[in-house]
C-alpha cells in the first residue's frame, strides 16, 4: 500500500485556536472542513496529545485561520513545532478575541472561522471536534496555502512550474548539496536558499552562518545532515 497517495488529497493549512479560562492556545492543522450547509457545520480533527485539544475539550469552542500562500515557514514552524505547555503560543502574535471568546489569529490569514462544539469523534490517535459556525470573516483576498505547496515548495521540494526549478541535467552538474533538518525533515535546498531567514538563493549550506536555525523548527544549524543523491 502506497500512503503517499493520501499526499494527494486536497487540504489547506490553518491556524486552530481554542481557550481554557483566561489562558490561549494555538496549533497548525492542515484538517479543517466544512460537513453541512445547514446550519453550517465544521469539523477539525486534533491529536490527543496536543493542548488544543485539552483547551478544545473543556471550552468546547474552536476558531481556524485560513493562511495565505506567502505566510513565511517560520510561523507555520512556530505554530507547529512548539508547544503552548513551554511557551505562550500567541506572544508577539496578532489576534483578536472572536464570538466564542476563543482566539483568532490573524496574521497572515485570509479568513477565519469560528464553532461551538456540538458532536466528538474518536479517531484513535485524534479526536475530531464538530462545531456549529457561529463566526466568519474575509480578512482579504489573497490566495489561501495549501498543504500541498506547502510541501512541494516551503519545505524544500520545488515543482517544475516554479521559476527556481532546475532541470536534472543542470542538478547532475550541480555542486551545492542539500541538507535535511533531522527534527522536522525541513530540506534546505542552495538553489532557493531561506530569503525569510536573509538567505538568499544560491547561498550553499557551509556558507550559512552558524547561528542560523530551521525555518520551520528553529532547530540549530548542526541539527542539519547532508542528503546523499
Amino acid at each position: 500500500m502506497n500512503t503517499k497517495a493520501l499526499h494527494k488529497l486536497g487540504y489547506g493549512l490553518y491556524i486552530v485556536g481554542s481557550r481554557k479560562g483566561k489562558r490561549f492556545n494555538g496549533q497548525v492543522s492542515n484538517t479543517v472542513f466544512q460537513i453541512t450547509s445547514q446550519p453550517p457545520t465544521l469539523a477539525v480533527s486534533i491529536n490527543k496529545e496536543n493542548l488544543t485539544h485539552q483547551f478544545i475539550r473543556q471550552s468546547k469552542v474552536f476558531s481556524a485561520s485560513i493562511l495565505a500562500k506567502d505566510t513565511p515557514l517560520a510561523f507555520i514552524g512556530h505554530f507547529g513545532f512548539k508547544s503552548g505547555r513551554d511557551i505562550d503560543k500567541l506572544k508577539g502574535i496578532n489576534y483578536i478575541i472572536g464570538k466564542t471568546k476563543a482566539p483568532v489569529v490573524t496574521d497572515h490569514a485570509v479568513a477565519y472561522l469560528e464553532a461551538r462544539l456540538t458532536q466528538e469523534v474518536d479517531v484513535g490517535t485524534h479526536t475530531i471536534f464538530i462545531g456549529e459556525l457561529v463566526g466568519a470573516e474575509v480578512i482579504n483576498e489573497d490566495e489561501p496555502l495549501t498543504y500541498a505547496y506547502y510541501h512541494l515548495v516551503k519545505r524544500g521540494t520545488t515543482p517544475k512550474t516554479a521559476p527556481s526549478y532546475i532541470l536534472e541535467e543542470e542538478k547532475k552538474t550541480s555542486k551545492m548539496a542539500k541538507y535535511k533538518c533531522t527534527v522536522c525533515e525541513y530540506v534546505y535546498d542552495p538553489e532557493l536558499g531561506d530569503p525569510d531567514g536573509g538567505i538568499a538563493p544560491g547561498t550553499p549550506f557551509e556558507k550559512i552562518p552558524d547561528d542560523w536555525v530551521c525555518p520551520v523548527c528553529g532547530a540549530a544549524k548542526s541539527e542539519f545532515e547532508k542528503i546523499e543523491e
